[in-house]
């Protein structure tokens, strides 16, 4: 059995964390469980960390036997990812907002309360890996499918000594199998597939609540040739790479038209075939490098421009800046401002920043 030790769960009371503080527990560790209470717009429900989820985190804490804590962080989510995230949306970008929250409030905040504590790590439901005695390594997790290293990559040698992910080596099936063994009162809990202060899915209704003064403005939607064949209620409405949702805008039978550039500035959509998404690489700034240095030089590497996106093989070279520049081996679609891009070597997540520009 391995050395018993206090570890602080961030537990959002569904069954990935659920499950990680039970192996915990198994392992014969002191277990605390902290659950975080986000941002709730008046007259809404999140779909994470609700008064439900953090009722199931309890429900969970008092099944494993252990203490379980809530943490206030309202003000501090508001500021740190829903003012962010409406920013972005309104400047015709893609925000990322599970990259701020993880870095900023679990990371960072709550990293900071475990310790205080006493607590000697701060685990997870994140289906990744940390592995090394200092300098520490962040890797993807076994399963492909589920795998959530993307969103941590600002995790840096400070956060990584004390991370634990108790899922990295486990898939999603095993996850609910475990649960169901144990009893665990969130076993057949449905996984949340929206952003979490977005109760109906509609980001950009939103933005629009959210927006105020800063209201979002409608302009013209063109093709490649700058000819307006529509006009739109706001850039917020629209992520490069974009078909769905288009409605007549995405062409007449037989045609297929996606978004290929956004210009807040002049509120101004460009749509057009999918081969106009290509593009050659992207400039990404600021670069969060895992080891804490960034290289000396260019390096090889496989880069995600998505959570979902496969990767693609590309020339890394640091700017003197603190950013990088990507050379893609063969154009990417779809390379969305605002979104992340990381860099892995196999399963080793090098670093990686926010996608600033996409270039030809």
């Amino acid at each position: 059995m391995a050395t018993r030790a206090r570890i602080a769960v961030a537990m959002s009371g569904g069954v990935d964390s659920s499950v990680a503080a039970a192996r915990l527990v198994a392992e014969g560790h002191e277990v605390i469980g902290l659950s975080m209470r986000l941002y709730t717009p008046p007259g809404e429900t999140s779909r994470c960390c609700s008064a439900d989820d953090l009722g199931d985190a309890r429900r969970v804490a008092d099944h494993l036997g252990f203490r379980h804590y809530v943490l206030n962080y309202e003000d501090a989510f508001r500021e740190a990812v829903v003012v962010p995230f409406v920013r972005e949306y309104l400047a015709g970008r893609t925000p990322i907002p599970c990259v701020a929250c993880n870095s900023h409030l679990k990371f960072d905040r709550m990293l900071a309360l475990a310790r205080g504590l006493g607590a000697t790590a701060l685990a997870t439901g994140h289906y990744a890996r940390v592995e090394g005695d200092g300098p520490y390594r962040l890797l993807k997790g076994r399963d492909p499918a589920r795998d959530q290293s993307y969103y941590l990559y600002p995790l840096g040698q400070d956060a990584l000594r004390y991370a634990r992910f108790p899922l990295g080596d486990m898939t999603k099936a095993e996850v609910r199998a475990e649960a169901a063994r144990l009893g665990l009162p969130v076993a057949h809990k449905p996984d949340s597939q929206e952003i979490c202060f977005v109760p109906d899915g509609d980001h950009a209704a939103f933005v629009e609540r959210a927006a105020g003064a800063e209201a979002p403005r409608p302009g013209a939607v063109v093709d490649l040739e700058g000819r307006e064949i529509g006009r739109h209620g706001g850039v917020h409405r629209f992520t490069v790479g974009q078909r769905r949702g288009l409605g007549p805008l995405a062409g007449p039978p037989g045609t297929r038209r996606f978004v290929v550039d956004i210009d807040a500035a002049a509120a101004r959509v460009t749509v057009g075939p999918r081969p106009a998404l290509l593009r050659a690489g992207c400039e990404i700034a600021p670069v969060h490098w895992v080891s804490g240095e960034p290289p000396a030089g260019p390096l090889r590497a496989v880069v995600k421009i998505r959570a979902r996106h496969p990767g693609a093989p590309a020339l890394v070279t640091p700017t003197p800046e603190g950013g990088a520049v990507v050379r893609f081996d063969e154009p990417q679609a779809g390379v969305a401002p605002g979104q992340a891009g990381v860099f892995y070597d196999g399963d080793v997540v090098l670093g990686g920043g926010v996608i600033r520009a996409a270039t030809r």
